[in-house]
């Protein structure tokens, strides 16, 4: 449903490599699920040596993508996706967990934010990046298959049953989300209360910059023809906050003059053709953000608005109006900025 991107935000070429940290700040940068990731620490009064924060942030993620990626044959949502049965089935603890969010965004969504819509995601090409358009029959061949619905989650015990077996689990909607999240929490065990950690352009932020300021994120402007800064958020919130996009200007392919965007809706089995370029959720939780600015960029714009407000998500949503952009932030956004 949704392909991180590394340009999926501008704040990170902006306001983490533009210039070197001061003294006080530390900056770790590598590749990870199948894009970069930049971490900002702030290593005042902090104990442990930078060498070993270094390695535990690539066991972390080492371990992560042992778990949840797709690219994986022998990864844990590989594994359980291989398994062709309506049987119960265990999965750890965290599967399990980010199952529970999405099957909440998904009736919240009205089913629009589906995990299992993997076999459409993979039919259209975005997965491995071959694009094509497929028929309507190849398309109906597959709905019966899709569907939260379908996916049965035991509230006790981390287990799931398929009640279809050839049921299939994409979790890369979430999974960059719950990454920094669980970054953040590793880092706070390591005696780091002050960082901004960024997969992919998903971000969680929390206290103030080494010289007391705020960390500041910029949301790019929804074009695909260049990458431009449109809005810098002084995140203020100190206890610290995700800062999740969603678009769907960046990952799309044209065919016969019409363009098709990655965000598919799992129940017509074609990508979206509303007007919501681009969603930008702040919350308490990297996971659930994640899962919810997708879910909106599904929707479209008015749907976003409601579901926004109903939920009292901290939303902006930057949409096409006539030949303008139009933004949007819910009253929870506009409270907080």
């Amino acid at each position: 449903m949704k392909i991180k991107s590394v340009y999926g935000w501008l704040s990170i070429a902006l306001l983490l490599g533009c210039q070197p940290p001061p003294p006080s700040e530390t900056a770790l940068s590598g590749e990870a699920q199948g894009t970069t990731y930049h971490i900002k620490l702030v290593m005042a009064g902090v104990a442990t040596p930078l060498a070993e924060i270094r390695r535990q942030v690539s066991g972390t993620l080492a371990d992560i993508d042992a778990q949840l990626s797709n690219y994986r044959d022998d990864s844990a949502i590989s594994r359980l996706n291989n398994q062709e049965t309506r049987e119960w089935l265990p999965v750890s603890p965290e599967i399990s967990g980010l199952l529970r969010i999405a099957q909440h965004v998904y009736e919240r969504s009205n089913g629009c934010y589906d995990l299992t819509v993997k076999p459409l995601f993979d039919l259209w090409g975005f997965s491995r990046h071959q694009n094509r358009v497929p028929d309507g029959q190849e398309i109906a061949r597959l709905l019966p298959h899709i569907g939260m619905a379908l996916l049965e989650i035991d509230p006790v015990q981390p287990r799931i049953r398929k009640k279809d077996p050839l049921l299939k689990i994409d979790l890369s909607s979430i999974a960059q989300g719950y990454s920094v999240g669980v970054l953040a929490q590793r880092l706070e065990a390591l005696g780091v209360s002050n960082y901004l950690v960024e997969i992919g352009g998903e971000m969680v932020v929390k206290g103030r910059k080494s010289n007391g300021k705020d960390w500041r994120v910029g949301v790019e402007t929804p074009t695909s023809l260049s990458r431009e800064l449109g809005k810098i958020l002084d995140i203020t919130e100190q206890r610290g906050t995700a800062v999740m996009t969603a678009g769907t200007y960046r990952h799309y392919f044209t065919d016969h003059g019409k363009t098709y965007s990655h965000i598919i809706n799992p129940k017509m089995g074609r990508p979206v053709t509303h007007h919501l370029l681009s969603v930008t959720v702040l919350h308490d939780d990297p996971a659930w953000a994640d899962a919810w600015d997708t879910a909106l960029l599904c929707v479209g714009e008015a749907e976003a608005m409601r579901i926004a407000e109903a939920e009292h998500l901290k939303v902006l949503l930057i949409y096409q109006q006539g030949q303008t952009l139009a933004e949007y932030a819910s009253k929870a956004f506009a409270a907080g900025q």
